[in-house]
């Protein structure tokens, strides 16, 4: 097979193989020739993490050792990669932010007639400190084009200096093979969590303890619901000893997972009935996009979600978005779902149908590799406009 136009996609994420999905994706286009660079190894966020192949994988993918990876905004890579920036790429594509060192580091090094095109999920309009400003307005000057993570991105980012490039709103993406409906998950689960004899719906919480993703308010939400109801919670982070304390009112009503891996996620969510994301904007923080929306989505689970930040325009009209520090609303539309398992199922095809249409990566890869045409075109069009001239 022949292809005509060579992609190198940059990031730290592709470690983890379900990150690779896109450029998986991306790579089943007979146009383009799709090359991905991991690093090698990371601490990561919870455990250390080395790059493994996986059977799914269709790109090429190139191991780079890192260095300072404590820290993504630091997190540089080794001189392999300068070496594979010369190799004579058509486009290349950075999956890391336009003003940390990595993004920097690709700018440098990417030779100047290849476009580069910058992938970022910054919602809030930062004033960085040195080198950081440098690095964002180095990189953004270098860049052909970028891509928003979301509406809020967009919004926050377009009139920065530098931004005025090509844009294309571009979310996230769900693999759909991994996350979908299962009744048989859903009964491992709940026989795991020893609740084989309940039938109350179960109200589910998915993502890191932290004040900001609104753990606070959903505990006293939950502690006035009139309804039966039980709760799993499925993540990790500060607040856990908090979470826990609360939940010893409720004896088996509420379990608390945190030793879950990526992969088993789906079988924990199939588990829930109703997924609430009640995040709260803090003064450096909102919501960036709410994976955990779309992933339920794909499940078939109906969502409830606060109004912070992505979680609107990620919803849309496929569940229920709630002001974020409206209380008493967070207790009308859980007991709404809670009362209604009609309006639970009908939320729940519309959440699939969302993922289907809009969040599938197939769907996301192909917007990618439409904006990454869309460069290059432009980019041969100014070219023969300078020859004509010359």
């Amino acid at each position: 097979m022949k292809f005509s136009r060579k992609l190198l996609t940059i990031g730290h994420s592709y470690i983890v193989p379900l990150n690779r999905r896109l450029a998986n994706e991306m790579s089943r286009s007979s146009n383009w020739e799709v090359t991905v660079v991991s690093p090698l190894a990371l601490k990561g966020d919870l455990r250390p993490l080395k790059l493994e192949k996986d059977k799914h994988d269709r790109a090429t993918i190139e191991g780079v050792p890192v260095r300072f990876d404590r820290s993504p905004h630091v997190m540089v890579y080794g001189d392999r990669l300068r070496d594979l920036l010369q190799q004579g790429w058509d486009l290349v594509h950075c999956w890391e932010e336009p003003y940390v060192l990595s993004g920097g580091q690709i700018a440098w090094h990417t030779p100047a007639h290849i476009p580069l095109v910058y992938f970022t999920a910054q919602n809030n309009s930062k004033r960085y400190l040195p080198p950081f400003n440098w690095i964002e307005t180095r990189t953004m000057q270098r860049s052909a084009g970028w891509i928003a993570a979301g509406q809020q991105v967009a919004n926050a980012l377009k009139h920065r200096p530098g931004y005025d490039r090509p844009m294309r709103i571009i979310p996230h993406g769900v693999d759909t093979d991994c996350f979908f409906p299962d009744p048989e998950a859903r009964k491992t689960i709940h026989h795991r969590l020893e609740w084989d004899q309940s039938n109350a719906p179960v109200i589910g919480f998915l993502g890191r303890f932290v004040p900001e993703k609104g753990l606070s308010m959903l505990m006293r939400v939950l502690d006035q619901i009139d309804q039966p109801w039980r709760a799993l919670f499925v993540g990790t982070g500060t607040m856990e000893a908090e979470l826990r304390s609360w939940a010893e009112q409720y004896g088996d009503r509420v379990r608390i997972c945190t030793t879950v891996t990526h992969d088993q996620v789906p079988q924990y969510l199939n588990a829930m009935d109703l997924l609430c994301a009640p995040s709260q904007t803090m003064q450096n923080w909102r919501e960036q996009f709410g994976r955990m929306l779309i992933e339920a989505f794909a499940c078939g689970v109906p969502v409830i979600g606060s109004d912070s930040g992505e979680i609107p325009y990620v919803i849309k009209d496929a569940g229920i978005v709630v002001a974020e520090r409206d209380e008493q609303a967070w207790i009308r539309a859980v007991s709404l779902l809670l009362d209604d398992a009609e309006q639970r199922r009908e939320f729940a095809q519309q959440g699939l149908d969302r993922s289907q249409a809009t969040y599938r990566w197939s769907v996301i890869a192909k917007q990618h590799l439409e904006f990454f045409d869309s460069i290059l075109d432009q980019s041969h069009q100014r070219s023969g406009a300078v020859q004509q001239c010359l």
